[in-house]
């Protein structure tokens, strides 16, 4: 969860440069960002979990998850910020929406 402020900062901060602004449009891709965000500490504290029931210690556990999730981490984030570079720099009808969302997704 202490991951998710730093993320909206990097999203605003996007809009911000972008000059967009908070509308009902980067407001999902805000709540998408924060379901990516959650999902990856999720992911780390159930993997820990699962060493720490092998008998590991928790700074053993912690360490090694972090070490072994971060790559799959890692490509999941670039992938979506990649998917999102055109949504940032779409043009055409109704592009505005779609840039405001990808903005947020690429300010991750």
């Amino acid at each position: 969860m202490l991951s998710v402020p730093p993320a909206i900062f990097g999203a605003v901060m996007a809009l911000h440069f972008a000059g967009a602004s908070l509308s009902i449009y980067s407001k999902i891709g805000l709540i998408t960002l924060i379901g990516l965000v959650t999902k990856h500490g999720i992911l780390i504290v159930e993997f820990a979990n699962q060493l720490q029931e092998k008998g590991a210690s928790v700074s053993d556990a912690v360490l090694e998850a972090a070490i072994l999730r971060l790559r799959p981490i890692l490509m999941t984030t670039a992938a979506t910020v990649l998917g999102a570079f055109p949504l940032a720099f779409a043009f055409g009808a109704g592009a505005e929406s779609r840039q405001q969302l990808g903005w947020v997704i690429v300010g991750e």
